[in-house]
């Protein structure tokens, strides 16, 4: 009795402390910004896949599989640590043993488990203390988070010798007593045999003592976990659950933003106005401090395990420069904790003159992410960090128009002249000037009332970038090649506003976009081919959030398909030629479309050679999310030369590229490296139309 009064006194201060924690935690959650959810039948399916099935923790293969058996080992033993607290409240002995043949396999695997787990927690903690893998640094991990995951790691191993201690002995005492062994225990029949001429008497104090201090250490660590980054073991479930379900390549939309373009846009029209005695309160554009980010956002930070996995990935950071994603989860976690408290205590208004931006995250930080999503796709608790980064750029450039001065230009240039360069927009159709072609325009289709089947969108690289207008051209010499029914806006397009949206200037995205939507839905535009990733992206994940719903095709996928209907007949001009193809980062992770350019390249009678890191492990070009644009921030290389090298390295006569982006850079990696005799840059449409047979 005296047993069950102490085990129920400790398990009610476990629980107290817990929940006083867990209070804490959600208190400074309801100062956050909603985020809805649906879709639940899908989200359990990412949930099973991520999370249970572990999927993403196995892109490192090896220790992939460690981290994968000690959380598959976890879920195992957790049935016997409810079966343990059952028997302490109640004084019962293995109760569930009631489950026969069941409860003999899931104590055996759990007897394996802890034995793979004990050893899998010796090679973690010997790869922390001894390897020094370079993930596991980083001006964010300071003494205190190694020290952390090493107590939490220690713990886990101390757990895992109890628990097979406290098995050990009890099949000895079971044996020497006569009693029946509830339960198979391979591993710890094995370690039995090395104890077996103890006394019955020492073998219960031992069997007792592992018992204690094993569900003791439970009690004990899981009021540890919530201020460790292990907390992932409470959180990282959940958070897979609330993941975003649309494509790496999507950004939210703002629905104040929403409303005030279309206030400027339509003056007259009518919008739902606060209840009389009632202020409009004037929300926030972005994020400044941590309780302008979303609870999903606060979830996000909880949840980081801090393996670094996103930020050995990331381009900028690889290259030199400040940026650590895991930084920016690390640091709204840390914000919270230290604003919370005053929050709570003082609600909305509370300030301590700090701030998210610039107290713990830098300006210089922010600017330097392509938002190119590789950390995204290496999250093992699929957080997603350049929404988060976008949301403060938002911030920078709605609230405080502190965008660097060159993409104050851009943002100037999309406003006054429908693209990011200073070109009059007469000038949209000054690419096809030496195409001896004719390249229909969608006003004199709608003037013969006809609708072509698709609209060519150009898009302002593809008009107004010297290198991509050839690009541009060959592109319609296949179309017309092939006869395709299709057409262009002309001096009708222009910019789609992608890299306005992901530079943080929403308002000018949803302008551009808004306007673009009028155009084609005049139209009547069904089908959309682009040779930009980027459009890709944009008119197939975020337009229809504006009403603009479209088939769209990207330029590699139509060439796969007509090379697969057999409407391309190529000959041999790249006979014996190695290409390489960098993926874009908008066609492959954003979107998952690795398959069709790869498609096209072997069509071709040449070799193709895949660089080191390449598909979903692909590296950015370092373009993206507006650096093409500006400066790159300090670092000890650029992004582009730290690509093109993985090129070189393949030994490719050409790489091929499928955005504009891409060929900008890798044609200026090719320059810098003093490989223009030896390698070449092509996209896909160029290799194609050099190839056509007519």
């Amino acid at each position: 009795m005296l047993k069950q009064i102490i085990f129920a006194a400790s398990l009610l201060i476990t629980l107290g402390v817990f929940a006083w924690t867990m209070w804490k935690i959600f208190s400074y959650m309801k100062f956050t910004k909603p985020y809805p959810i649906k879709n639940y039948a899908k989200r359990f399916g990412i949930m099973m896949e991520v999370a249970i099935g572990q999927t993403k923790i196995f892109r490192k293969p090896v220790i992939g599989l460690l981290h994968a058996l000690v959380f598959w080992g976890f879920l195992v033993i957790l049935i016997g640590s409810i079966e343990m607290v059952i028997d302490g409240l109640f004084g019962t002995e293995r109760i569930l043993a009631v489950m026969g043949p069941v409860y003999d396999v899931l104590f055996a695997s759990g007897d394996i488990f802890a034995f793979i787990i004990a050893i899998s927690i010796l090679v973690f903690l010997f790869r922390r203390i001894f390897m020094h893998v370079k993930r596991f640094y980083g001006v964010e991990m300071k003494k205190i988070s190694k020290a952390d995951a090493n107590l939490a790691l220690t713990i886990i191993f101390v757990l895992m010798i109890t628990l097979l201690g406290m098995n050990t002995f009890y099949v000895l005492h079971a044996e020497q007593s006569g009693h029946e062994v509830l339960g198979v225990y391979p591993v710890s029949e094995y370690f039995a045999a090395f104890f077996s001429h103890l006394p019955d008497h020492s073998i219960f104090v031992w069997h007792e003592i592992n018992w204690w201090a094993h569900i003791l250490l439970i009690f004990l660590f899981a009021n540890i976990l919530p201020y460790s980054k292990h907390f992932h073991v409470f959180t990282s479930v959940p958070n897979v659950f609330l993941s975003r379900l649309q494509p790496y390549g999507y950004l939210d939309n703002m629905p104040a933003i929403t409303k005030e373009v279309k206030l400027m846009m339509e003056p007259d029209a009518a919008f739902a106005s606060p209840a009389e005695g009632e202020e409009e309160t004037v929300e926030r554009f972005g994020v400044l401090d941590a309780n302008d980010a979303t609870w999903k956002n606060y979830l996000d930070a909880l949840a980081c395990t801090e393996c670094g996995r996103c930020t050995s990935v990331c381009p900028a950071n690889i290259t030199g420069k400040l940026l650590s994603p895991r930084k920016i989860m690390m640091d709204l976690r840390a914000r919270m904790k230290e604003k919370g408290p005053g929050l709570v205590k003082e609600g909305v208004e509370y300030s301590d003159n700090k701030s998210l931006i610039r107290d713990y995250i830098s300006e210089e930080e922010l600017w330097a992410c392509t938002t190119c999503n590789a950390c995204v796709q290496e999250c093992p608790v699929n957080i997603n960090q350049p929404a988060m980064i976008v949301d403060m750029r938002r911030y920078l450039v709605m609230e405080e128009s502190a965008a660097p001065g060159e993409l104050n230009s851009i943002f100037t240039n999309i406003e006054n002249n429908g693209a990011p360069w200073q070109f009059s927009p007469e000038d949209r159709m000054k690419w096809a000037e030496d195409v001896n072609l004719e390249i229909p325009l969608m006003a004199n289709k709608l003037a013969e009332e006809k609708i072509p089947e698709y609209l060519f969108w150009v898009g302002s690289a593809g008009a107004f970038d010297d290198r991509y207008k050839k690009v541009s051209r060959e592109f319609v010499k296949i179309l017309n090649h092939l006869g395709v029914d299709y057409a262009v806006l002309g001096t009708e397009e222009t910019d789609s506003g992608d890299v306005a949206r992901r530079a943080g200037n929403e308002m000018l995205f949803q302008m551009q976009a808004m306007m673009n939507i009028e155009i084609m839905n005049g139209y009547e535009v069904k089908k959309i081919i682009t040779c930009d990733p980027h459009d890709y992206n944009t008119f197939k994940n975020e337009y229809p959030d504006f009403g603009g719903n479209y088939e769209v095709i990207h330029h590699s996928q139509f060439l796969a398909q007509m090379l697969k209907e057999g409407k391309l007949n190529l000959n041999d001009t790249f006979n014996g030629q190695k290409i390489t193809f960098h993926d874009p980062c908008y066609l492959g992770r954003a979107n998952g479309e690795y398959k069709a350019p790869r498609d096209v390249i072997s069509a071709l009678p040449a070799t193709n050679v895949e660089m080191a890191r390449c598909k979903s492990f692909a590296l950015c070009c370092g373009a993206g999310g507006g650096q093409m644009f500006k400066e790159a921030e300090k670092g000890n290389k650029e992004v582009f030369l730290e690509r093109i090298e993985d090129a070189i390295d393949t030994k490719a006569d050409i790489v091929a590229t499928a955005c504009p982006f891409c060929m900008v850079m890798m044609t200026d990696g090719i320059k810098y490296k003093n490989k223009e005799e030896e390698m070449k840059n092509f996209d896909l449409a160029e290799l194609i139309s050099q190839s056509m047979k007519l």
